[in-house]
């Protein structure tokens, strides 16, 4: 990649009448950069999920950021670098809003030889032509020539988490689906059902004690209006119940509350009153990590502890599946291990093997495998490349299938506590999906747990419909 030049203009070299204008299509990246370098933190300034709602025509760029690409025009075009920025006097007439395009222009209409001293006249015009800045600046133009690769430390990112939000907008347009609640005893689990009720993504059956639940709910102000409620006992009663509710047909989705995950899986899987299916029932995280360039699926970190072949091609097909209701036609699967060559000392590396041969043999269907890979050039092309490995999975899985529980939930922590990531949970493989949340998850993954189980649930549903028309 070529970089970019810089060269400065000394003051011998302004004319009246010289310009410099730059072009920019304003997004939400901007708006929370420059909110987090100038200390102006209003939450709609900062919310993605805020701007979504309320829409763009109404969630704009700060003022100053407007001020701050005069001074970019500049230290960067004219004069350039070495400019010293001596003093600016702006008028804002208009927003900018997100999405929308502005050019900012500067004009020299003055200069001072004495001092070096140059007046800009400075410009804002939005992408319908209208007028949203004016005003002007003055700078003490260099004396010194200077022609620079632009530095580094000019070359700023901002990691950001948008792709929870397409799948939560896809929900927005389908019917909300029925989700029995297991024992949403705390303020967390409860108000993560009540905020997908909210959202239009789920219709909740909170499945509790109601004494307690409505303790839960007044304590923590969460209005319990227009929920179905069923009374249960306990912990236990509930995880039995919500389950029930699922095989009469009156849930489509279960959703863990307060209960352990132990407690809530022991009814699921049970052979007379569970919802099992010929399929092992396994768990994926799916990952929003800011560093990678697409949605990643993690699994299986939760529930399988060291699973044998049988049950990891499972829990390929289960996450394959999954891929596809998110709109991944045919994923790419990268099946993780220690090295990337296969070690019959090391059964992971046999077992990738294997799975990947059960792919070409028509066992696992609807996705590219490759595996055994190392996480460095599973994820990385250019640690692909170095180790000479020439595969269409390295770099770009959608799916990445690792050896153990240990080695998934080891990796699933450490992308969300160590790489900002975020991780909705959800459990595969059941006659529904399960929404598995967790107490320290903020409020767009658990949306996004939702979302995932809603998206899942719709295509279930649609199926069967196909189905009962054949």
């Amino acid at each position: 990649m070529t970089s970019e030049i810089l060269e400065n203009r000394c003051f011998d070299e302004i004319s009246i009448g010289d310009s410099a204008s730059i072009t920019h299509t304003l997004s939400l990246d901007d708006v929370q950069l420059f909110a987090a370098v100038s200390g102006d933190l209003s939450p709609t300034r900062l919310d993605s999920e805020l701007d979504r709602q309320i829409g763009p025509g109404d969630l704009g760029a700060q003022s100053m950021w407007l001020g701050a690409q005069v001074s970019g025009l500049l230290g960067r075009q004219l004069p350039g670098p070495g400019t010293v920025h001596s003093g600016q006097d702006l008028e804002f007439l208009a927003p900018l809003a997100i999405g929308e395009q502005v050019t900012i222009s500067i004009t020299a209409t003055a200069r001072d030889p004495a001092s070096r001293q140059v007046r800009f006249a400075c410009l804002g015009i939005n992408g319908r032509g209208e007028t949203i800045m004016t005003g002007t600046a003055r700078v003490i133009a260099p004396q010194l020539k200077v022609r620079m690769e632009r530095p580094d430390a000019a070359k700023i990112s901002i990691q950001s988490h948008d792709n929870f939000g397409r799948f939560v907008e896809r929900c927005q347009q389908l019917p909300p689906v029925s989700v029995a609640v297991a024992h949403p005893c705390d303020e967390s689990s409860l108000g993560a059902a009540l905020q997908a009720k909210r959202e239009g993504l789920i219709e909740p059956i909170l499945v509790a004690p109601v004494a307690r639940l409505r303790a839960v709910a007044e304590q923590a102000g969460l209005d319990l209006a227009g929920v179905q409620v069923e009374d249960v006992p306990h912990s236990h009663a509930a995880a039995f119940r919500a389950v029930e509710l699922v095989r009469l047909g009156q849930a489509a989705a279960l959703m863990k509350g307060s209960l352990h995950t132990d407690e809530l899986m022991a009814e699921v899987v049970s052979k007379t009153t569970g919802l099992r299916t010929e399929r092992r029932i396994t768990h994926a995280f799916l990952m929003d990590v800011p560093t990678y360039h697409k949605p990643l699926i993690v699994t299986d970190a939760a529930i399988n502890i060291a699973p044998d072949l049988d049950t990891k091609r499972d829990i390929c097909q289960n996450a394959i599946d999954l891929a596809h209701v998110l709109g991944i036609e045919r994923p790419k699967v990268a099946i993780i291990c220690a090295v990337e060559s296969i070690n019959s000392r090391m059964a992971c590396t046999t077992d990738a093997a294997s799975l990947c041969k059960m792919a070409d043999r028509g066992q696992i269907s609807g996705a590219i495998l490759d595996g055994p890979l190392a996480l460095d050039n599973a994820i990385s092309k250019e640690a692909a490349r170095i180790k000479k490995i020439d595969s269409p999975v390295a770099g770009d899985p959608d799916i990445v299938v690792v050896p153990d529980l240990a080695a998934g939930n080891i990796l699933a922590k450490q992308l969300t506590f160590m790489s900002n990531a975020d991780g909705a949970g959800v459990v595969l493989g059941a006659r529904v999906p399960i929404i598995l949340t967790s107490r320290a998850d903020n409020r767009r993954t658990k949306l996004a747990s939702c979302a995932v189980a809603v998206l899942m649930a719709s295509a279930a549903a649609g199926q069967a419909t196909i189905k009962a028309g054949t």
